[in-house]
């Protein structure tokens, strides 16, 4: 059996894997998509496309360390409450393949891109429209599965409240941080330049909570209570 701190340190690692990866792919797609652009966008792709290649696959390494560290997060917490636990790597699970196969329309972008079939049975404008089609599905997609994202800390903050292996503010924080998501993703969906203008005031308490998390679990690990060797 796994001890407990060596469990809280592998969870640490592979969430900090997870922070690294996505962060980089968002950077990669924020600097070569240009939203109503879909000329610029194109040429952004076809001219950096290794770079969006490596983007692509760091999202989807990310994804895989995702749910591994729900797992690992699982086989931690889970004598707190087995349901709970549970339910928590089920919204990771779920996110996961939402972020996954979201990654198709990444990758039909970078093919219509640079393909030059598309352009042929097209043309110029219809391809590079085609491409910025799929580049904003893949971020309304990833958008959609953020949804989950933010799920998943709601029963994580649970279990790290009632545990007794962190301090309790990390687990209000967290459940803080899921309705952080879910704000930033129902404003978005309803009202896009509302939503974008309020985005990192709602992420802002997720983005606090996770990192700390992260942090406690990579040098803290877990409190656990020294055993009693006092004599009757």
């Amino acid at each position: 059996m796994t001890a407990p701190k060596t469990l809280a340190r592998i969870a640490g690692f592979l969430y900090l894997i997870v922070a690294v990866l996505t962060s980089f792919a968002g950077l990669v797609n924020t600097r070569i998509v240009e939203s109503g652009d879909a000329a610029a966008t194109t040429g952004n792709i076809d001219t950096s496309a290794t770079l969006f290649r490596i983007g692509l696959v760091s999202e989807l390494v990310g994804a895989v360390a995702f749910l591994v560290t729900g797992m690992a997060l699982y086989l931690l917490l889970k004598h707190v409450n087995q349901m709970v636990a549970a339910a928590m790597v089920t919204f990771v699970a779920v996110s996961v393949a939402m972020q996954s196969l979201n990654l198709l329309n990444q990758h039909a972008a970078l093919t219509i891109a640079t393909g030059q079939d598309y352009t042929a049975a097209f043309g110029p404008k219809g391809s590079d429209q085609l491409t910025l089609l799929f580049a904003a599905m893949q971020h309304d997609g990833y958008l959609i599965a953020q949804t989950y994202f933010g799920l998943w800390l709601l029963p994580l903050g649970y279990l790290v409240v009632k545990s007794g292996y962190f301090p309790k503010v990390l687990g209000v924080l967290l459940v803080i941080g899921c309705f952080g998501h879910l704000v930033d993703v129902f404003a978005r969906l309803l009202a896009p330049d509302f939503g974008a203008n309020i985005s990192p005031f709602a992420m802002t308490p997720a983005a606090v909570a996770e990192l700390s998390f992260i942090a406690w679990l990579l040098v803290k690990a877990v409190r656990v209570p020294e055993p009693d060797t006092r004599v009757p």
